[in-house]
């Protein structure tokens, strides 16, 4: 995963408790920076990371993600208190995504989707346990015509209950029942085949050690980061391994829906 340096806090985009914004960077690029120091902190980019990642692997359209070094430097030359306090926070590596200028907000009335692709997404969705993808907040845009999937940081919600992970690995996701492409998402069971075969061991695991190890020191503060990778490693590959589960769940949702 590539990094960047954080050049410029370009403007901010005042949408949900991270507080994004666009930043420039040493490679004249522009991102959407989602900052550690914010309300929903470290574990949100990681959970973006993970996530956004996995989606990747699966071939779903995700924006790149990189890693973003800020200085807190920048925040001298920022005249709102709110945003000096937040640029002072999240020095360090905070997590950026390439930004898409002239994307719009994904409107299932709107813009069409193949039941393949709305599957898909159904089944990602359900595997980390996404609760942000519905008709009021899909967290989709459209971009050149084409379906992009953002802003990850609200799933693989386990992981700010430290003693408990194991139990979420074979919960169905209830929230399914909200998804604002479930109605769409006709093959299930012929995706479910295929994700099964993506998600390999090796796969997840190299999503896993890319997270950087200063994001993983926090809370709980006892258990060694290696141990934390291995904690989210062994979710994914369990929850992967069960997801006839989750599948059903959507599966059930969507009939009450038809």
């Amino acid at each position: 995963m590539r990094t960047i340096h954080v050049t410029r806090y370009a403007t901010p985009l005042r949408e949900g408790g991270s507080l994004p914004a666009i930043v420039e960077a040493d490679d004249d690029g522009l991102y959407v920076l989602k900052f550690r120091g914010a309300g929903q902190g470290i574990k949100a980019l990681t959970a973006e990371l993970i996530a956004g990642e996995i989606a990747r692997l699966l071939g779903l359209p995700v924006p790149e993600i990189v890693l973003a070094d800020l200085d807190a430097i920048l925040s001298r030359t920022e005249p709102d208190p709110e945003i000096q306090d937040l640029l002072r926070k999240s020095a360090g590596i905070n997590l950026a995504l390439d930004y898409l200028p002239g994307s719009i907000t994904f409107d299932p009335l709107v813009d069409a989707i193949d039941p393949k692709l709305a599957s898909q997404i159904v089944w990602f969705d359900s595997l980390i346990m996404n609760i942000d993808r519905t008709p009021r907040n899909p967290n989709m845009l459209m971009w050149h015509k084409k379906l992009w999937l953002i802003d990850h940081g609200a799933s693989l919600y386990f992981h700010h209950h430290s003693s408990d992970w194991p139990e979420y690995v074979r919960k169905p996701f209830a929230k399914i029942s909200e998804h604002v492409l479930l109605l769409k998402a006709s093959e299930l069971e012929n995706v479910d085949k295929v994700f099964q075969k993506l998600l390999t061991n090796d796969a997840i695991a190299s999503i896993i050690v890319s997270i950087p190890d200063e994001w993983l020191s926090g809370e709980p503060t006892d258990v060694p980061v290696n141990k934390k990778r291995e904690a989210y490693i062994e979710f994914i590959k369990n929850r992967t391994a069960a997801s006839e589960i989750f599948v059903k769940e959507a599966q059930d949702a969507r009939q009450k829906l038809v």
